[in-house]
């Protein structure tokens, strides 16, 4: 069958470059007589494509020689409760609430320590990022914590908040490698990978060397520290290799395309071509404040439930998959992450044209 659109959050779209060629690889990778999924993570085959990926990584984001990069498991979840684990030394940390995972990463440190949210805008259900101006950042604060682009509200933050001579983490998963990142901005950054870079299975962690030491809060198990990862090549254990095979392809298919700053331009187009369309329709309605739109997750709504589920069901029908909105917002949701082609966001606005001009 043909290949349908798919928008959904994660798992998300890859490109189908990548896809052959792990299928053309499926059975014997590089000559090994085995697939990447049978082969050891010890052997010297498994060695080079983590190592590769590692570097082609470095390379695109220009991560500094101070920074480690851990291929790690668990998801973006499971970091919730590592950065406090590892991080939270005084067990003070501050977080700004911008959605459903920010709140669950709030929700999880307070096992650790003290959670001060220094800003939020739950107040209008998420659909704008807080002031940033004048933060009244904690004194002692072990970090500030942000949840950089928010994969269930399409929002994102376009300036990072003023942290002083505090560390500031950031989830990136739903925005990682979309856009270039200044990296020494942060102390610590994580993405789950199934996203923007790979399967799901997979989450990348770049966290500055000062960050990595043996003291961490007391019961911290072994897997759940950077040191171990850090001090074994992500390869402590048995990491999710395959996983990190597709992710190491598509460093090398974003690398191809031009790097970051081509990958921006390539999803600012595609994003132009949604939101202005959402702007003049008379049907549909983007849900978040202008300047503070996701290039990579674009809610939207009629305004009429019945007619949201019609829309969703007829586009489905067509080859749109996944466009419906997360079950706490409702609605629409088209998630254009870098390996949406353009062709697909302008397929799904001919038809939201078509769909406004018969239900209007």
């Amino acid at each position: 069958m043909a290949r349908v659109f798919n928008f959904s959050a994660g798992p998300a779209v890859l490109p189908e470059e990548v896809l052959r060629e792990a299928a053309e690889e499926m059975l014997d990778y590089n000559g090994t007589g085995m697939s990447v999924m049978e082969m050891s993570h010890r052997s010297k085959a498994f060695e080079q494509i983590i190592g590769d990926a590692e570097k082609d990584l470095r390379e695109l984001m220009n991560i500094p020689d101070n920074y480690k990069v851990l291929f790690l498991q668990g998801g973006a979840s499971q970091q919730f409760a590592m950065v406090p684990m590892n991080l939270m030394k005084n067990r003070v940390a501050d977080h700004i609430k911008t959605g459903q995972w920010a709140k669950k990463a709030i929700s999880e440190g307070k096992i650790y320590g003290k959670i001060n949210v220094i800003a939020s805008s739950e107040d209008k259900t998420f659909t704008y990022i807080p002031d940033l101006k004048n933060l009244k950042i904690s004194e002692d604060a072990d970090y500030v914590y942000i949840c950089h682009n928010n994969t269930i509200y399409g929002t994102k933050f376009h300036e990072l908040p003023d942290t002083g001579d505090k560390i500031l983490v950031a989830d990136m998963s739903s925005d990682f490698l979309s856009e270039p990142v200044d990296v020494t901005k942060y102390g610590l950054i994580f993405a789950g990978a199934q996203k923007n870079v790979g399967p799901a299975g997979v989450v990348i962690v770049i966290i500055r060397e000062d960050l990595i030491t043996e003291e961490v809060l007391p019961g911290t198990p072994t897997m759940l520290k950077y040191k171990t990862h850090a001090d074994n090549g992500s390869l402590y254990n048995t990491p999710p290799a395959y996983g990190i095979y597709i992710c190491g392809k598509v460093f090398k298919w974003v690398k191809k395309l031009g790097g970051l700053e081509a990958m921006k331009k390539r999803n600012e187009e595609k994003a132009a071509i949604l939101y202005d369309f959402l702007d003049s329709s008379k049907l549909f309605k983007g849900t978040v404040v202008k300047k503070d739109r996701s290039l990579m997750n674009v809610p939207f709504v009629t305004g009429n439930e019945e007619l949201d589920a019609k829309f969703v069901k007829e586009a489905k029908a067509v080859g749109f998959e996944n466009l419906k909105g997360h079950r706490t917002v409702g609605g629409m949701r088209a998630s254009i992450y870098n390996a949406m082609p353009i062709e697909g966001v302008k397929a799904l606005v001919e038809f939201m044209k078509k769909f406004e001009a018969e239900n209007a």
